[in-house]
């Protein structure tokens, strides 16, 4: 990994660099029937120093949906109590329906150097970038409003006027992709997954995460006498 630069010093191995040890935030939003949830499951399957912030919602459950996984789903009136109680990062009401990231464990993760991934809606989003500007804003898109409209169709978890409000939605959410970092288009689950992590370990070898390199003019001698035997021994091979 990046963070894993080495060099040798005194015949042991030590690090060239310092990193910052504070996991990332990415913020992953798309319309919905995007694929949003399929690709973080499949990018978990490849990274185990993440952690998914579930979310809570006071929409009804739907088929195939479970507790604790995909959502903490509560009443409204409980929703608006959390409010009160200042328990959310951020939230936003999507298509008569409440949505918040609460606010416990996120910071203790990011602290113990785990990545957190949130998976909310692009309203959510925007107040999270308000609030933690640095974080990594990756946007989902379906590869046509054609495929979209399919896919939202045959959830068959809504009526018709449901169907066509967040169809309608859809394309009000794509004119802010503009305001996130990356966009990859989910045509192919395993294609996407595999730029969402590309991302993710881009994002991990950025130079703004060093605090400190230690190489100094000592170990650089050190170094060319390494050099210079190794060459010698390689001539006496010839």
């Amino acid at each position: 990994m990046c963070y894993n630069t080495r060099k040798y010093k005194g015949g042991r191995m030590s690090k060239i660099i310092k990193t910052r040890e504070k996991g990332n935030l990415i913020v992953i939003s798309g319309p919905s029937g995007a694929g949003k949830d399929t690709i973080v499951r499949e990018v978990l399957k490849k990274n185990k120093n993440i952690w998914i912030s579930i979310s809570m919602t006071s929409r009804a459950i739907r088929k195939g949906e479970e507790e604790g996984r995909d959502y903490f789903f509560i009443t409204e009136a409980e929703f608006k109590r959390r409010i009160k109680d200042d328990v959310f990062l951020e939230y936003a009401k999507y298509n008569d329906h409440y949505y918040g990231t609460p606010k416990d464990k996120i910071n203790e993760k990011l602290d113990s150097g785990i990545d957190v991934i949130l998976v909310i809606e692009i309203q959510g989003a925007l107040k999270v970038k308000e609030l933690v500007p640095d974080a990594i804003f990756i946007f989902i898109l379906p590869p046509s409003m054609a495929e979209l409209r399919k896919r939202l169709v045959n959830r068959k978890t809504e009526d018709r006027d449901k169907i066509l409000k967040r169809f309608r939605r859809a394309y009000q959410e794509i004119n802010e992709v503009t305001k996130y970092n990356y966009v990859v288009t989910n045509d192919d689950l395993e294609d996407a997954a595999n730029k969402v992590n590309a991302i993710l370990l881009s994002e991990r070898c950025r130079v703004d995460r060093i605090e400190e390199v230690y190489l100094n003019n000592e170990e650089e001698e050190i170094h060319e006498l390494l050099v210079d035997k190794d060459l010698e021994n390689k001539e006496r091979e010839l």
